[in-house]
């Protein structure tokens, strides 16, 4: 590594590290905001979007599973985004995405046609792909970055025992169930288990969190920084290289 390489990873480290206190420090304000509540978890029904995704859960896990079929060949989730070094280190969390900070993946959408359609009817959706956890994998705890997003995830494969395969999310054990919607706030420290011998595999979704004005107005400032910041264009352009590399290899795959 140079000193120009050297200086850039270290400006990159410290806006990072300067970012995140900053955006943290409206948690409380962003919170106070919120039209659905503070809670740490929530009932999945508070989002109307929810139930169309469980009425088409199977449609969404038989897109999914051509690509459990080629997982060698799908991104580790640090190898798109370099910032999840910390929590994923080997190629236990595969991922496939379909729309990252509002940027769309058009290639991705087209092979996963009703996930797509699905997709598409989610009102103010940022992120959304396939996460994808190996046996044995332990994601370590760690914390989203705004307060002005809400997580959901849609259990699609859930390996049994059940009770092996959880999520800790502030005080709350969680557990997937395919099917059905988990909805909660990740800035809450959590922490993921796959203690069993099969694949635990959700759709992942951020989406903007119902917020009171003036909260929809810092809530999306800020959110326009993080597009615009190196976080998410070195992701975007990592996911890029990664599909082109797969379009070169899908249809000999897959077909």
């Amino acid at each position: 590594m140079n000193i120009g390489q050297w200086l850039k990873k270290q400006r990159r480290r410290w806006v990072r590290k300067l970012g995140k206190k900053m955006l943290r420090g409206l948690f409380g304000f962003l919170g106070r905001q919120s039209l659905v509540g503070n809670s740490v978890v929530f009932d999945a029904t508070q989002f109307p979007w929810t139930a169309e995704l469980e009425a088409h859960w199977q449609d969404i896990r038989a897109e999914v599973e051509p690509l459990l079929a080629v997982r060698d060949r799908l991104p580790n989730f640090q190898d798109i985004s370099p910032d999840q070094y910390k929590i994923s280190t080997d190629d236990k969390w595969k991922t496939y995405i379909f729309y990252g900070f509002g940027y769309r993946s058009e290639r991705n959408c087209a092979r996963c046609p009703k996930t797509a359609q699905l997709l598409a009817k989610i009102p103010n959706l940022q992120t959304a792909f396939f996460s994808i956890l190996a046996p044995g994998m332990h994601i370590k705890a760690h914390r989203g970055v705004t307060k002005g997003l809400l997580r959901c995830h849609l259990g699609l494969i859930v390996p049994e025992p059940k009770d092996k395969c959880v999520m800790q999310v502030g005080d709350h054990l969680c557990q997937w169930e395919e099917g059905k919607s988990l909805v909660f706030d990740d800035t809450a420290q959590h922490e993921v288990w796959n203690e069993t011998e099969g694949e635990r595999v959700v759709l992942l979704l951020d989406f903007h969190r119902p917020l009171r004005f003036p909260g929809t107005l810092v809530s999306r400032a800020l959110l326009s920084g993080v597009r615009m910041s190196a976080y998410v264009r070195d992701a975007r352009r990592n996911e890029i290289a990664w599909e082109d590399r797969f379009e070169r290899e899908f249809v000999n795959k897959i077909g």
